[in-house]
């Protein structure tokens, strides 16, 4: 075989690749939160259609991940982080994750809006929109805010799988979305405290970037004092219990402590540690999303035997 035969042999995308761009770690955020969203309806919904449901809105969020890539492989190309993705590295072109992000855009709404009903299908259609376009391709690179406004498409999978079971929206979905809306720029900014040189070397105008660490370290602390209220408050709506109620005072009080620890270091005591405290406080965030919805199944399990809510 001659070395053009392997080089392409080598460089041609594998099936691993092609679920790279899917983003499988935020995929399973998506997933956990749209069934959790589905799940505490109250509504039942089969549990066939319910697989089905959650899958096509795993692949509607998978669709996002690959638009997600091919818009932003240029960038993806210049950050460490995101150097050996697929598109990056060459395994796969940027017109093959154009395509499989299209092809799985449409199949998964269509699918949904036949399995479930037309709104959830459309919710999904928006939910794929606004993280693309609003986000990927406004946002991300116009504005220290993309985290705060394109964190709305993060949010919307509970209130999808809510909309699977009932056709509609509710307090208790929009107190969902609320959570994961709120949550999203400190779980963010933690990030970029600890990947500023990453974020600058591609011109995105993360909040580190642009207005420091200083000044971001503020931010995660305000949004995670507006968050706890709202999270705590959750419980005292129908979904909510005794039981999430001390799982959310529990996590929001630990949550808080971290923002303020975060909030009163500064950067000579942060590089001497490498940052330590600022990626505990990311690892931690990630506990605190899944804690708070494994909570509200907790809730739900408990009441199919008359021991759940108030």
């Amino acid at each position: 075989m001659s070395d053009i035969g392997i080089l392409e042999r080598d460089t041609e995308g594998q099936f691993g690749d092609y679920i790279a761009l899917l983003k499988p770690r935020v995929m399973s955020l998506v997933v956990f939160t749209a069934f959790v969203g589905l799940v505490v309806a109250p509504v039942g919904v089969h549990p066939f259609v319910g697989f089905v449901a959650v899958l096509f809105i795993a692949l509607g969020g998978g669709a996002s991940g690959a638009l997600n890539m091919w818009y932003d492989a240029d960038i993806d190309r210049l950050m460490r982080r995101t150097q050996s993705r697929p598109i990056p590295a060459g395994r796969v072109t940027e017109g093959e994750a154009l395509g499989f992000g299209l092809a799985l855009a449409g199949i998964s709404c269509v699918m949904l809006a036949l399995a479930a009903n037309i709104f959830a299908g459309l919710f999904l259609a928006f939910t794929i929109f606004f993280y693309v376009v609003v986000y990927t391709i406004w946002l991300k690179r116009a504005t220290p805010q993309n985290i705060v406004i394109g964190g709305a498409a993060g949010a919307f999978p509970p209130m999808i799988g809510w909309a699977v079971a009932t056709g509609g929206i509710s307090m208790e979905s929009l107190a969902m979305f609320a959570i994961i809306f709120l949550w999203t720029p400190p779980h963010f900014w933690s990030l970029a405290l600890f990947m500023k040189d990453d974020y600058s070397n591609a011109g995105v105008p993360m909040l580190t970037v642009t207005h420091g660490r200083r000044v971001t370290r503020g931010q995660i602390l305000l949004y995670t004092l507006i968050l706890a209220p709202v999270a705590v408050g959750t419980a005292f709506t129908s979904i909510g219990g005794p039981v999430y109620l001390a799982v959310a005072l529990v996590l929001n009080a630990l949550f808080i402590r971290g923002a303020v620890r975060l909030w009163r270091r500064d950067e000579a005591a942060a590089l001497a540690e490498k940052y330590a405290t600022e990626k505990r406080f990311f690892y931690f965030s990630l506990l605190y999303l899944f804690g708070h919805f494994l909570a509200l199944l907790a809730e739900k399990g408990l009441s199919l035997f008359g021991m759940g809510g108030w």
